[in-house]
């Protein structure tokens, strides 16, 4: 039975509580979870609020092709491994996204057996072009405004390499996006897609204020210029100094020739600097509940 004092006690509580604007009673109540599947390379399935994304899909088999010409380890052929499940497993989703057209992430295989009347959000118009000229008849461009079955899907910039990479080989880099999802009451999700550590994904980070960020980290390399067309260990320890609550998610490693750093050595890498408990290095196959 509750006592007078009991009640009177609740009654406060809950006076305070109303007194609290609602952005403040919202961000005290746990927030939905997010279930992100690491399938092959940057291929992943994100179920965010309750709709099902298939992201970057390279769904050829094991050494279907050649390795990237003027890559390091150029000799293997890609990809280096198998699909972890079944390409009607990984076709099983409600749309599509894919970042930019580099053979890795939209490769023959994805382009012949993905349904033609899937959504499909691409980067920029001029991919979307492409990607309906493959046969596809539902073709988005993301922006900062996307929205599919009530999921925000905003693009964000990133730069996929260096400035000396750019002025070598700028045309075949091309563009890449990244994008974040959300929800109201759920985990804001921030796909960085490829690009290394520079000021747009900055920019990413303080404007969404992700508590999950997925990065691909394999650190690809390109004979005879310095450093990544995408992230390796320093990398992602700039967005970790960055969002030091987020919890990063490493994608995008030993799958392609030209990727470098591999899951243990980044997982050593974060170790030695004091961020092993905000990573996560899932493999092919691996589900994540973040």
């Amino acid at each position: 039975m509750t006592t007078r004092r009991e009640l009177f006690a609740l009654s406060g509580a809950a006076l305070v509580a109303g007194a609290l604007p609602a952005s403040a009673q919202n961000a005290a109540l746990p927030k939905e979870s997010v279930e992100i599947t690491q399938i092959r390379n940057a291929t992943l399935h994100v179920v965010y609020g309750g709709v099902r994304f298939l992201v970057d899909p390279m769904l050829s088999d094991r050494h279907s092709w050649p390795g990237f010409e003027g890559t390091v380890n150029s000799e293997e052929r890609n990809p280096l491994v198998h699909l972890p499940m079944t390409k009607e497993e990984i076709m099983d989703v409600d749309a599509v996204i894919v970042t930019h057209l580099h053979e890795d992430h939209w490769d023959e295989d994805a382009r012949k057996i993905l349904p033609k009347a899937l959504p499909i959000y691409a980067q920029n118009d001029t991919d979307a072009e492409i990607i309906r000229s493959q046969g596809f008849t539902d073709v988005r461009v993301l922006s900062a405004t996307s929205n599919f079955n009530g999921v925000q899907l905003i693009k964000t910039e990133g730069r996929h390499g260096t400035e000396a990479h750019y002025a070598a080989i700028g045309k075949l880099l091309g563009e890449a996006c990244g994008v974040v999802f959300k929800v109201t009451g759920t985990k804001t999700v921030y796909l960085a897609g490829d690009t290394i550590w520079q000021e747009d994904v900055a920019a990413a980070l303080e404007a969404h204020q992700p508590e999950v960020v997925i990065l691909n980290t394999g650190y690809a390399m390109v004979v005879g210029i310095e450093g990544g067309i995408i992230m390796g260990t320093q990398d992602v320890l700039s967005v970790h100094k960055a969002a030091p609550e987020a919890l990063l998610i490493a994608s995008h490693m030993e799958a392609v020739n030209h990727c470098t750093v591999s899951r243990a050595e980044l997982r050593a890498f974060a170790h030695d600097n004091g961020f092993a408990d905000k990573l996560r290095t899932p493999g092919d196959g691996e589900t994540l509940i973040v």
